[in-house]
């Protein structure tokens, strides 16, 4: 490695970087050949940091640093290489000894040249780069996630106006970033603020992949071996979290965002969205109203891909601690939102939030005892349905076989997760709005057991 970096040092900025890409192919292509899991050495690593990321490894070394023009170039040459490397293994290894945080000072270059790579990927349909990409979201921690997504919807959402069809386009090309995508998004923007509202053409863009393609949510979760020692910090196996965050959350957040006017006169960032834009149709309810639909879809769809994989009742998707932190929120909103009288937003989440946990423990998606579920939504306003969701099971004759509709007890413990005393209750799902009540838009029936179409995983 010394031979090689003095070799380096004697050349230019953009010549350097390219050099040890080069070096990189040789290097773990020759050890493909004799393991199935190459090793990221410490010398490879400060390679990469030093001549591609320019952070030098020794401080009497003035680090070389590309212009604007060389760092294109170099990033043209990146995707180049991605492209016409055939090998996958060979591909994911180089992304990964090349953008995997390392926890030191070269993370931040180390991101910003990620951002720059993902987002001309998807500007010119890369998709051997946008699939490593998936597997970079799968595995890093999602802080570092929710900056490289915060990255493409600034550049694709946010900075120049209809550039969204770009990223939009992405759905039939990469199906894996997308849902790793829209799980970064969830849990980068949780409406707990106005800045963390979801922009419009985001959010349309996210509710209509999933409508279109309910299995999206799922493509990780079908792909991934599950075992007991998932990564800790990571993002989650599906975006259904997030997902079910945006349309409980949605009413209230709006609501406390959205005001007519300020002492000043002028309206808040929302409000002027809202009036503003599109001649004042961009009205987001519709689209959550929507999304909750497929989400609760996508739940009905668990139940047979858990029981499937010899998961159900020991693998839940949502987890109890999550829903609790849900409860929470939505909680300190209505809380804020008290003095707003805000009884038809307050209702409409309520409800969302009922048919979410009831559909989620029918599916298997969601395990807890019925008694934990009544002592965590104590603190929430009345709520019919919540109330219907909370009350006492229908319990599963014994000597039947598992039947859809009923909330099966659990005898194994959950996978990964210590178990619970109680079993997991049971009661048959009813027919409910999934809930466009105070939409002035149709609604769209919601019914326990009915097929619905869906395109396959490509």
């Amino acid at each position: 490695m010394s031979d090689i970096r003095h070799s380096l040092l004697r050349r230019d900025a953009l010549s350097a970087a390219k050099e040890v890409l080069y070096h990189l192919d040789i290097y773990f292509s020759s050890q493909l050949q004799n393991t199935a899991v190459p090793i990221v050495d410490k010398g490879t690593i400060e390679l990469v940091e030093e001549f591609i990321f320019h952070v030098p490894k020794d401080r009497n070394v003035q680090p070389k640093r590309m212009n604007s023009l060389q760092e294109l170039q170099l990033l043209e040459i990146m995707c180049s290489y991605f492209q016409e490397q055939s090998k996958d293994a060979v591909r994911q290894i180089i992304f990964s000894a090349l953008f995997s945080p390392q926890g030191n000072k070269a993370d931040d270059n180390r991101m910003a040249m990620l951002g720059k790579l993902v987002s001309m990927a998807v500007a010119v349909c890369r998709v051997p780069i946008l699939e490593c990409a998936a597997s970079w979201l799968q595995r890093s921690h999602a802080v570092y996630c929710v900056r490289l997504a915060k990255v493409l919807v600034d550049d694709y959402c946010s900075l120049v106006p209809g550039s969204v069809q770009t990223l939009q386009q992405i759905f039939s090309a990469s199906p894996r970033f997308c849902c790793q995508f829209i799980t970064a998004v969830t849990a980068l923007y949780d409406l707990s603020s106005e800045d963390l509202i979801p922009p419009f053409d985001l959010l349309e863009m996210v509710v209509n992949w999933i409508f279109d393609d309910p299995r999206l949510t799922l493509i990780t979760f079908l792909n991934t071996p599950i075992s007991a020692n998932l990564p800790l910090g990571c993002l989650d196996l599906t975006p259904l979290l997030g997902l079910v965050r945006w349309c409980v959350k949605s009413p209230l957040a709006y609501k406390r965002n959205i005001k007519p006017s300020m002492s000043n006169g002028h309206t808040g960032k929302l409000a002027q969205e809202t009036t503003e834009c599109d001649g004042g149709d961009r009205d987001s309810q519709p689209l959550y109203s929507k999304l909750h639909l497929s989400v609760l879809q996508v739940l009905m769809m668990l139940q047979a891909h858990l029981t499937e994989k010899n998961l159900f009742g020991r693998l839940g998707l949502l987890l109890f601690e999550n829903v609790a932190q849900l409860v929470e929120e939505i909680a300190r909103l209505m809380n804020e939102l008290n003095p707003l009288n805000a009884t038809k937003e307050t209702e409409l989440s309520l409800d969302r939030l009922a048919q979410a946990l009831q559909v989620a423990m029918a599916a298997g998606a969601l395990l807890c005892a019925r008694e934990d579920l009544r002592s965590l939504c104590s603190r929430l306003p009345h709520n019919n349905l919540l109330q219907l969701v909370m009350s006492g099971p229908v319990q599963q004759p014994p000597h039947s076989p598992y039947q859809p509709g009923f909330y099966p007890h659990i005898h194994t413990p959950p996978l990964g997760y210590p178990p619970r005393p109680a079993s997991v209750a049971h009661a048959t799902l009813p027919a409910h709005p999934a809930h466009n009540t105070h939409s002035p838009h149709p609604t769209q029936t919601f019914l326990p057991g009915m097929t619905f179409p869906y395109r396959p995983i490509r």
